[in-house]
């Protein structure tokens, strides 16, 4: 069983203090002032984080008044289709009323926008991201935070923190249920077990769970041994196990077992490979160094192997386990089609911390790309996941992001048209960034569609994403948690994230340097 979300994160209360300013402002001054407020707003959050867990907190703000959508058209993403037009009343951050529009009365408090032409769906969920780095001890991406929200991402899953991440965790609820950041929910946050030459990996399962985690991430190094006395204690304590199935394991034989997904299509393509158990018979007993070199060298082979026949038998077998994937496609599609020369060039690019920058720049240049593998690496990855999701197996959207030229929240909408091009249709891609995540995590009743107590957090589109998946990017509003952002906000935090961005970096203080579970990329 899922716990309830590790982290919440809005926007909230500064809505009033903007809007009175810029109605004291000249028209023409209007957009510029705007930048400014926004500034100070994440400037002031930015010192804020970078205190004591401990610091006292502002007394709550006031919360937004009802907002009414009218006449839009819904998408119902589990159905797969258009319904409407209807009116949507939201009161105090949930979905109040939905109906024709001549059979809801609308608060006269409350905020009207027009509806007509334009299409409602549930907020994005992106089901791989990196809010921490702590390999390298820089300071969380909250830099990610307003592109997250620009692009409609309302939702996030955290895949490698640790018992020390979970302050800033709660800080971060703590802001938003005060009013005081503009983030994505973190609806699930996973805590990192692995090789580790103070404590096994039981006693880290134990202590995860102790903490509050809820869920184990497991990465590609774990040993065999090591990663079935995860299982067996993530069992006992009712933990769910997600992340890499480790090298030495076969596919089949740890979605049986009960890990309960699998990013990267890790394993996946060696289970299609007619020499999946001589290849896996070779990794046994190495030396961390060893067994990443040698899964390295064996990637050629696995591509050559590849068996669609036996791919469709894995998948077939693989859907009654109930494993999901997260496929994580733009990654081999930004390795095989991205620019690594210009991608400076990108716009988004001046939306990265500093660090990250750097940091990027440093993986790009000392990566070398096999151009021809690469290639042949993204033409299997979109098979794969054809023959998964023709099998049955839930595919789950996510994206890796930091990671090199995967930005966050633009990267999502990509994933989405990558999914539609590996086979997905329209609607099941959708599916795959609202109710297939919310229902993994044990959130349906609250999260991932349009309906009636739901929380409201919502994209309010100019184009119907059932017709183009393209369309989801065409973002008139988004709505976190019953508050709207219309374009010219969402178009702000973009326009004002690269300041706030430097500071935070000035004012961060690194922690001491801890016993790290293992060397990450993500770092």
């Amino acid at each position: 069983m899922w716990r309830r979300p590790v982290c919440v994160i809005l926007f909230g209360g500064w809505d009033q203090l903007l809007q009175c300013a810029l109605a004291a402002a000249p028209r023409r001054r209007a957009s510029e002032l705007k930048i400014k407020i926004l500034t100070v707003i994440f400037l002031a959050l930015a010192t804020v984080l970078g205190a004591s867990a401990q610091t006292s907190l502002p007394q709550e703000l006031a919360p937004p008044p009802p907002l009414a959508i009218e006449g839009v058209a819904i998408v119902d993403v589990l159905r797969g289709e258009i319904v409407g037009p209807r009116t949507v009343l939201v009161v105090d951050g949930r979905i109040a009323e939905i109906g024709t529009p001549e059979t809801i009365a609308i608060p006269a408090a409350a905020r009207r926008v027009e509806g007509r032409g334009r299409y409602l769906m549930p907020g994005l969920i992106d089901m791989h991201v990196h809010l921490f780095n702590n390999a390298t001890h820089r300071p969380p991406n909250e830099w990610a935070f307003p592109l997250f929200v620009a692009n409609g991402v309302t939702g996030v899953r955290e895949m490698a923190g640790t018992a020390g991440d979970l302050p800033t965790l709660r800080a971060w609820q703590d802001a938003r249920a005060e009013g005081r950041l503009i983030a994505p929910r973190v609806l699930a946050a996973g805590l990192v077990v692995g090789r580790n030459a103070v404590t096994s990996v039981r006693e880290q399962v134990i202590k995860a769970h102790a903490v509050g985690a809820d869920l184990i991430k497991v990465f590609s190094d774990l040993p065999e041994p090591e990663w079935r006395a995860l299982m067996d204690e993530a069992r006992a304590l009712g933990i769910p196990v997600c992340g890499h199935i480790p090298r030495e394991v076969k596919l089949l034989e740890a979605a049986a077992a009960g890990q309960r997904s699998d990013e990267h299509l890790t394993q996946v393509y060696e289970a299609c490979s007619t020499r999946e158990a001589l290849l896996l018979q070779a990794r046994k007993g190495l030396s961390l160094q060893e067994s990443d070199s040698l899964q390295s060298a064996q990637e050629p082979e696995i591509l050559a192997s590849f068996d669609p026949q036996l791919c469709a038998r894995t998948a077939t077998a693989l859907a009654q386990t109930k494993q999901v994937q997260v496929p994580t496609l733009v990654l081999p599609y930004f390795e095989a089609r991205g620019s690594r020369t210009d991608f400076r060039e990108n716009p988004s690019w001046r939306n990265l911390r500093r660090d990250e920058q750097s940091r990027w720049e440093r993986i790009l240049k000392q990566h070398h790309v096999e151009t021809k593998l690469a290639s042949r690496r993204w033409e299997i990855s979109r098979r794969i996941v054809k023959e998964l999701h023709a099998a049955g197996v839930r595919t789950l959207a996510g994206t890796d992001t930091p990671m090199p030229l995967v930005y966050p929240g633009f990267s999502l909408h990509k994933e989405l048209e990558l999914l539609v091009e590996a086979g997905l249709s329209r609607a099941d891609a959708l599916r795959a960034a609202t109710i297939w995540p919310a229902e993994f995590l044990g959130l349906a009743a609250s999260a991932g569609s349009i309906a009636v107590g739901k929380r409201a957090d919502l994209l309010l589109l100019d184009g119907n994403p059932l017709a183009e998946i393209t369309n989801t990017q065409r973002i008139r509003a988004v709505v976190l948690d019953g508050r709207l952002l219309p374009r010219s906000d969402l178009q702000a935090l973009l326009d004002q994230a690269p300041k706030s961005s430097r500071r935070a970096v000035a004012s961060f203080s690194p922690p001491p340097v801890r016993q790290l579970i293992r060397k990450e990329t993500h770092a």
